[in-house]
């Protein structure tokens, strides 16, 4: 979340709520002036003023989302930065070497959703499509995107206990999916062990901006005699090479070990 100071405060807040709402999606008032420690009468004129400017959008219940200004000012910004062409020469390779199905994918709310999607080359391929919106408790992408979130930003986005269960393996509570995201930051990649469909294992690795924050995730997919115990080892290597070497084309400078 953007901890950036400068000398214009108002338009750090605004960031700084914006960030936050982008990362849990939708809060209160009192959610957010207490996570980000704002005070209360300025965060009320701030919020109202974002409204006015379409910034974020007030639903019926008083909860605060994003609003479409920023979807129209992003794609703006798309127009002259696209994440996706950066990374098709790095999912072209890294579906090369892996012969199995890749994606880009970032955070949405309180989903992934694939931005691009290349094809196996074998005959067995995952059904999935750009656009197509993937849960993030039991998606290797969509652990990757949260395993260096706060445990608080983790249950703002996991509001209860429980998490719904798909398969035998999926994670069924917020206690066992932070425990399987800190395996995930400590080796660098993520895995779904067919946690949304029994069949399907799928391995990633988080993409950083610039600032090191993580902004996408790169990921491979296939059916498990595709994605056997014995190559976990050999593609975790070509996924997490894939996600650093997208990460350096975002600027991201730090060491190529941040797991």
């Amino acid at each position: 979340m953007n901890a950036l100071t400068t000398q214009v405060p108002a338009l750090d807040k605004t960031l700084r709520i914006c960030d936050y709402l982008g990362t849990v999606g939708q809060a209160s008032f009192s959610q957010i002036h207490q996570a980000l420690d704002l005070p209360k009468s300025s965060t009320h004129t701030l919020l109202a003023a974002l409204v006015a400017h379409g910034l974020l959008r007030q639903d019926h219940d008083g909860k605060y989302w994003l609003g479409l200004r920023w979807y129209e000012l992003g794609n703006q910004a798309v127009a002259g930065f696209d994440i996706k062409r950066e990374a098709m020469p790095i999912l072209y390779e890294l579906r090369d070497k892996t012969h199995l199905t890749c994606h880009l994918g970032v955070l949405q709310e309180r989903e992934a959703i694939y931005l691009a999607k290349l094809e196996s080359t074998q005959s067995i391929i995952v059904k999935s499509w750009e656009g197509r919106r993937v849960k993030l408790h039991c998606s290797a992408l969509g652990k990757a995107l949260l395993a260096w979130k706060s445990d608080a930003e983790l249950e703002l986005i996991f509001s209860d206990e429980a998490l719904p269960v798909y398969t035998p393996t999926t994670p069924a509570t917020r206690t066992e999916l932070k425990r399987q995201l800190a395996e995930t930051r400590a080796r660098g990649w993520a895995i779904d062990n067919g946690e949304d469909l029994a069949e399907v294992r799928c391995l990633a690795a988080p993409v950083r901006d610039a600032r090191g924050e993580v902004m996408a995730a790169v990921s491979v997919s296939g059916v498990g005699f595709q994605i056997p115990d014995s190559r976990l080892e050999e593609l975790a290597i070509l996924v997490r090479a894939a996600g650093i070497a997208l990460s350096r084309v975002l600027g991201f400078h730090g060491p190529a070990d941040f797991g």
